[in-house]
């Protein structure tokens, strides 16, 4: 199958670039989250991390200070979901 096969089914599966039910379910749950949760918990995460380590539990520590980065992540996506999300225009 060449690319070009491929763009056309792509353009064609879903031409009004509507969200599916699961994804507007999700948005419409997360856009209701303040941002700030998910940076105090991703500021948590690396202070439990950083007691951990001290502590000398450095496999907790690491684990737990992994939590970090996808805590911003998903204030990223709550953001982006404010901004841009499915009912943007309702």
């Amino acid at each position: 199958m060449e690319a070009s096969d491929l763009k056309n089914k792509a353009d064609k599966a879903n031409p009004e670039h509507k969200e599916g039910p699961v994804a507007a379910a999700i948005e419409q749950y997360t856009s209701k989250i303040p941002s700030d949760v998910y940076l105090w918990a991703a500021l948590g995460s690396m202070g439990v991390s950083a007691t951990l380590k001290v502590l000398k539990k450095d496999e907790e520590a690491l684990f737990v200070g992994q939590w970090a980065p996808s805590f911003l992540l998903l204030g990223l996506y709550n953001k982006i979901v404010k901004e841009f999300g499915y009912d943007r225009d309702k």
